[in-house]
């Protein structure tokens, strides 16, 4: 049975799967691990200076660990600015790291430091990861990280983040606990 034009039937029912969709498809300026071709693809909207982010790094983690080859992990800013003042320069440190293919080296750094972001100095930081750091410098101060950064929190927002961390699995909003395993469930049941 074909769908009429301009009608999307509704999705099946799955346990801690909402219905609430990524707006903004999986694309070039997106940071991710994993094959581009894996079954699942898991999405989430962060902020570096998010304490219940920081508990969710092992949890993504153990994720990863369990599903193996079969997930593609993407990770998306989602500075909350009003109540964490350092995330979305956090963020855009992140970036300026990805023009020296460094992202996931910074963004670990980033949540390992969380505590210190309000007196770190970046560029030592960066410096640490092995950086040039002339080249870090440099592009931080480039509005395109800025944009990006601001481009991950509007796509949040047209999808219904409405705080961090929120996860999405294979476009549809993960409501359940943050626990590995169920998201692994809900993950597997998404990827069939």
């Amino acid at each position: 049975m074909q769908a009429a034009r301009g009608y999307d039937p509704p999705m099946p029912a799955i346990p801690n799967i909402g219905d609430e969709q990524l707006t903004d498809p999986i694309g070039e300026p997106d940071h991710a691990l994993g094959d581009l071709s894996a079954p699942i693809t898991l999405v989430e909207y962060g902020d570096y200076e998010c304490p219940t982010c920081l508990n969710a790094v092992p949890i993504v983690r153990a994720v990863r660990e369990a599903l193996g080859e079969r997930v593609r992990f993407v990770f998306r800013h989602f500075p909350q600015s009003s109540i964490h003042p350092h995330a979305s320069i956090a963020a855009e440190a992140a970036e300026a790291a990805g023009d020296q293919n460094k992202f996931w080296e910074m963004h670990a750094a980033l949540f390992a430091h969380q505590k210190e972001l309000d007196s770190i100095d970046l560029g030592h930081l960066a410096l640490t990861l092995g950086l040039e750091i002339y080249k870090f410098e440099t592009s931080r101060g480039m509005t395109r990280h800025r944009d990006h950064v601001k481009a991950d929190y509007q796509s949040g927002v047209r999808s219904g983040v409405k705080g961090t961390p929120t996860f999405f699995i294979n476009g549809r909003k993960y409501t359940g606990p943050r626990e590995a395993g169920a998201i692994v469930k809900a993950a597997e049941r998404m990827g069939a």
